[in-house]
C-alpha cells in the first residue's frame, strides 16, 4: 500500500581502480577516502559515463555498502553518479568493530557525519557530477545519516529512507525544509518501522512525501529481494524529484503545521503534556492518534521527564503511550515506573502486573528486550508487595 502525505573542510585521499567504459557499461570503481581524523574508509563509485546528478547511499548497520550494489548499478544506468560507502568499523573500512550498537552510539554521533561528508565531498569533486543536484538514500541507521547530510548540505535535493529513525536535529530540519521531498518505505513485519517512518514524514509538510508500506518485506535494503517493485519506484522517484530539481528551491509561504509538528511543539512546551493530551484525545476520536508518535519516542520522552523530576507529567505521557499501544507490555511497565516515582504504589503495582500479563502475547517485542521488561516488572512487584 502506498500513502502520500498532504556541511565541512576535508582532506581526502582517493585511489580509484578500474578503467573508464562506455556510458552504458561503466564499471564500478573502488574508492579510498580519508575521514577527518585519518581513518581510512572504503567506498564504491558507479559512474554513468556522462554528466548527471549524484547519489550518496548509506547502508544499515547489519550490512555493508554491497547491499546497495544492485540499486547503485541501476541508478548509474539511468545517468546518476553514485557513491556507496562503508561506515568506519564496517565492510572494508577501518575502525573499531562494536558488538553492541549502544556502545557504538558516541562514534555514530561524533564521527559518522565527517565520514559521510568525506564520501559526499569526493562525489561532488568528480567532473561530470551536477553538484547542485545530489540525492541521499539510507537504510536503518543510514536513515538518520541521510537526513543529517541534507541538513549540512543544501545540494541534497531529496532523500529516500528505508526502515529507520531520525534524531531531533534531523526532524527539525525536515520541519523547517518543506521544499524537500521525502520517500520512505517500511514493512509491517519489522517491529514499529512503519509507525516510525510515518512519524518521520509527519515532521515534513511537503505534499509530495510518500510512504510505501509492505506486509512482510523485512528491514532496510533487505526489502529489495522481497518486493521487486521497490527499486524501480525509488529510481522513478529520483527521476521525478532530483534530475530536474531547482538548484535553489523557490521561496514558499510557510505551510500550516502538520499534526505531528503541532503535537510535539505542544508536548515539549510549557505545560506541554496536559495540553498535548487534549490534542491526542481529539486525534483519537478521529482514529489518527497513533500517527502522532511511535511508541519508542513517547517512551523516551516520558523518561526524560522522569529524569527531570517531572513524574506527574511523565504519567500523562506514558498513559498516552498505553492508550495508543495497549498491547505493548513495555508501555505498562513504563507507566508503572512513573506512578512509582509519583508515590502511587497501588497504581505502580497494577501496571507492573499488567506488563507481565501482556508479555505472553506481546510478540512484537524482541526476546532480549522482553526479558528486560520481565525483570523490571518482577522487581517492582516484589518491592511493592512487601
Amino acid at each position: 500500500m502506498i500513502t502520500s502525505f498532504h556541511t565541512i573542510r576535508l582532506v581526502i585521499v582517493a585511489a580509484v581502480l578500474g578503467t573508464a567504459a562506455a556510458p552504458a557499461a561503466a564499471q564500478p570503481a573502488q574508492v579510498t577516502l580519508k575521514a577527518p581524523d585519518g581513518i581510512t574508509l572504503k567506498a564504491t563509485y558507479y559512474s554513468p559515463g556522462q554528466p548527471g546528478p549524484g547519489l550518496v547511499l548509506l547502508h544499515q548497520c547489519n550490512r555493508d555498502r554491497t547491499a546497495w550494489a544492485a540499486f547503485a548499478t541501476a541508478a548509474a544506468s539511468r545517468g546518476y553518479h553514485v557513491i556507496a560507502m562503508d561506515y568506519r568499523g564496517y565492510g572494508e573500512s577501518e575502525g573499531e568493530r562494536f558488538q553492541d550498537f549502544q556502545q557504538e552510539g558516541p562514534v555514530v554521533a561524533e564521527k559518522w557525519p565527517g565520514d559521510v561528508d568525506a564520501a559526499f565531498a569526493w562525489l561532488i569533486a568528480q567532473p561530470d557530477v551536477d553538484r547542485r543536484r545530489i540525492g541521499a538514500a539510507g537504510a536503518s541507521c543510514g536513515v538518520n545519516q541521510s537526513v543529517l547530510l541534507a541538513q549540512r548540505h543544501p545540494e541534497v535535493k531529496t532523500v529516500m529512507l528505508l526502515s529507520g529513525n531520525v534524531v531531533p536535529a534531523g526532524r527539525e530540519y525536515l520541519r523547517t525544509s518543506p521544499w524537500l521531498p521525502v520517500l520512505a518505505a517500511a514493512s509491517a513485519d519489522d517491529g514499529n518501522a512503519i509507525d516510525s517512518m510515518k512519524w518521520i514524514l509527519g515532521w515534513s509538510a511537503n505534499q509530495k512525501n510518500t510512504l510505501v508500506e509492505y506486509a512482510a518485506a523485512g528491514h532496510g535494503t533487505d526489502m529489495f529481494a522481497v518486493e521487486k517493485g521497490l527499486q524501480p519506484q525509488m529510481l522513478d522517484w529520483i527521476d521525478a524529484h532530483l534530475r530536474n530539481a531547482p538548484a535553489i528551491p523557490a521561496p514558499q509561504p510557510a505551510p500550516s503545521p502538520t499534526p505531528v509538528q503541532e503535537f510535539w511543539t505542544t508536548l515539549t512546551g510549557p505545560g506541554g503534556p496536559a495540553r498535548a493530551r487534549a490534542l491526542f484525545d481529539a486525534a483519537r476520536q478521529r482514529g489518527t492518534h497513533t500517527d502522532l508518535f511511535p511508541e519508542t519516542e513517547a517512551n523516551a520522552y516520558g523518561y526524560e521527564l522522569l529524569q527531570g523530576g517531572r513524574a506527574e507529567e511523565a504519567v500523562i505521557v506514558f498513559q498516552m503511550n498505553v492508550d495508543a499501544f495497549p498491547r505493548s507490555a513495555n508501555t505498562y511497565d513504563s507507566l508503572s515506573d512513573a506512578h512509582l516515582a509519583a508515590g502511587r504504589r497501588t497504581e505502580a503495582l497494577r501496571f507492573a502486573e499488567k506488563a507481565l500479563e501482556l508479555l505472553d502475547t506481546d510478540t512484537s517485542t524482541p526476546d532480549d528486550f522482553r526479558q528486560r521488561i520481565r525483570e523490571s516488572a518482577e522487581q517492582k512487584i516484589r518491592q511493592l508487595r512487601k
